[in-house]
């Protein structure tokens, strides 16, 4: 017999929901969904719902085309219960059921001025550590996709933990964190005009820094 949520999801979300991926570095973009449902967030993948009938849990729903939900699947197969992770509670052929996870993501506390305390990072720093101990590598961890509950970090995004090169983004963000993070700065409301500037200026000089070492590894 089908949870009712299940039933929801299948009946309901699924067959009046438009979501199409346009740019691969860009969030996708949902068009349509229907309500009650409500949109929690969109990534380069998929886009995240939630129902009010049901609030411990949301729905990912990957976009027409684009690829990783079994890796995806096995990566919360490999975390398992975790307090810093969400856990998976079915997988469909686009979509996964996810433990919701609240809080305010470290991009959303610089737009609100919300202080970051050492703790969340450190929580976040044992999290990924747990995460290589069970065979994954860390990947795409960047201030959207950590988040702070009460003092404490969480891991809300692993799904490119199954891609095997080294992602320095996280280890980037820890040392802006410790060189530019001043006390002065911490309850300063950042606009998001200027955050995606400074988000766009990194994605060019990772690409930079990474066709670098290539030309530098030839020679």
């Amino acid at each position: 017999m089908l949870k009712p949520w299940l039933i929801d999801i299948q009946h309901q979300l699924l067959p009046n929901l438009e979501i199409h991926s346009e740019d691969p570095f860009e969030p996708i973009v949902v068009h349509v969904y229907p309500k009650p449902w409500k949109l929690v967030g969109a990534g380069n993948y998929a886009a995240v719902f939630m129902h009010p009938n049901y609030p411990d849990m949301v729905v990912k729903v990957y976009a027409p085309g684009r690829h990783g939900i079994v890796e995806e699947t096995e990566v919360y197969s490999r975390l398992g219960k975790h307090p810093a992770f969400s856990e998976c509670y079915h997988a469909g052929d686009n979509f996964l059921v996810l433990r919701r996870l609240t809080g305010v993501t470290l991009y959303n506390c610089l737009q609100r001025g919300l202080p970051i305390p050492r703790q969340v990072i450190a929580d976040i720093d044992l999290a990924l550590a747990y995460a290589v101990s069970r065979g994954l590598n860390p990947h795409d961890v960047h201030g959207k996709n950590v988040m702070m509950q009460d003092g404490r970090g969480l891991v809300v995004d692993v799904s490119d933990f199954m891609k095997s090169e080294y992602c320095p983004m996280w280890d980037d963000l820890k040392q802006a964190y410790d060189r530019f993070y001043y006390s002065w700065i911490r309850r300063l409301r950042i606009p998001g005009f200027a955050l995606n500037v400074v988000r766009r200026g990194y994605r060019k000089w990772k690409k930079f820094r990474r066709s670098r070492h290539t030309i530098q590894s030839i020679k």
